[in-house]
């Protein structure tokens, strides 16, 4: 009998390893799991006193304190395939005016169309919106979505081409794009084709993000199946889609890196020092890029984080690299526990 019991306990024990979620370790790194139990983060920013604001694709937006999330609004957005709420930015000059900004695609009863809009962040609630820019074309696949505040004070906001590859080449749409906008959605005055385009040939970029100390642009987008791109935005630059993917032709800017072997699918992009990191879906890995001394050149390469499933956010806060999971988007294999946000910092 207490040998029965022996072997039912052993197994027990490993039916229970086997259903736990594996600790999140990389060699290098020191790990935490701040949240769990979510649906596809998407974005996540800080407000001055370091709560955290993040979106979940279907359209909830949250803040966490690092002792309690709470859910301050539910947008009502168009979620299909990649579709739904992107995008969150806060307001440089929060403490002042309380100013959050979104991204997200709607029912136009035609389709998806997407649209920027800023939000009064009181008493834990998002309030009175104003819509920035809206009739960005919009998709099941294709929505761009990324919002950044520059050190201009700008807001910059990624598009996707939404389907239609020619879109990207015209400087007259903003689908393709990379946008530049004053806080209030008009148009800055040295903006290179007098609307929001600061740079076009874009096909699905979902990641931008300045370096601390150089101010430069860092972009990341989807390639066709492969020849995913990491490039350096500059403004009214021809970035190539549809003509070319990877390529350096006449007139179309070089990405820094490229990738026609494989898919990385990436969902962001973070710049820490000389590394940038980017996050990748297809790839299921956190993509590690090591810069040369003019931080324009990328010198060296590794995939970290092999582990833990499509892997959306990347962004750098107060020394800490904090990364989204996207693994219930519908192209994932969900773990237990799943979707997460893991904060990492990196150990010299």
């Amino acid at each position: 009998m207490n040998k029965t019991i022996s072997v039912l306990a052993l197994l027990l024990l490993a039916l229970v390893f086997l259903v736990l979620p594996k600790p999140v370790q990389e060699k290098g790194f020191e790990t935490q799991v701040v949240l769990e139990s979510l649906d596809t983060v998407w974005s996540i920013d800080f407000l001055p006193d370091d709560t955290m604001i993040f979106t979940e694709r279907p359209g909830r937006v949250n803040l966490y304190d690092m002792r309690e999330k709470k859910i301050i609004a539910t947008i009502q957005i168009k979620e299909t395939a990649e579709s739904g709420l992107h995008g969150v930015a806060v307001d440089p000059e929060h403490s002042e005016n309380r100013h959050i900004y979104l991204y997200y695609g709607y029912d136009d009863n035609r389709g998806v169309t997407n649209r920027v809009s800023r939000y009064t962040l009181n008493n834990n609630e998002l309030l009175d919106e104003t819509i920035l820019v809206d009739g960005i074309p919009g998709a099941q696949i294709h929505d761009g979505g990324r919002l950044k505040f520059g050190p201009d004070g700008k807001l910059y906001v990624t598009t996707g081409d939404a389907g239609i590859p020619d879109l990207a080449q015209d400087t007259n749409s903003v689908a393709g794009k990379v946008l530049r906008m004053n806080k209030d959605g008009s148009v800055p005055e040295d903006n290179p084709f007098g609307n929001l385009v600061w740079s076009y040939g874009h096909r699905n970029p979902q990641g931008i993000a300045f370096h601390p100390t150089t101010g430069i642009l860092f972009e990341s987008e989807h390639g066709p199946s492969m020849h995913d791109e990491v490039n350096i935005i500059q403004p009214g630059r021809n970035y190539g889609w549809p003509t070319t993917c990877g390529n350096e032709l006449p007139g179309h800017e070089k990405p820094i890196a490229c990738y026609p072997d494989f898919t990385i699918a990436p969902g962001s992009i973070a710049i820490f020092d000389k590394f940038i990191f980017i996050p990748g879906l297809r790839g299921n890995q956190l993509r590690k890029l090591a810069l040369a001394d003019d931080y324009k050149t990328v010198i060296s390469e590794e995939a970290l984080f092999t582990d833990i499933g499509r892997v959306r956010e990347a962004t750098v806060h107060d020394g800490y690299l904090y990364i989204g999971t996207s693994n219930r988007d519908g192209r994932g294999l969900p773990q237990l526990n799943d979707d997460k946000i893991i904060r990492i910092r990196i150990i010299d």
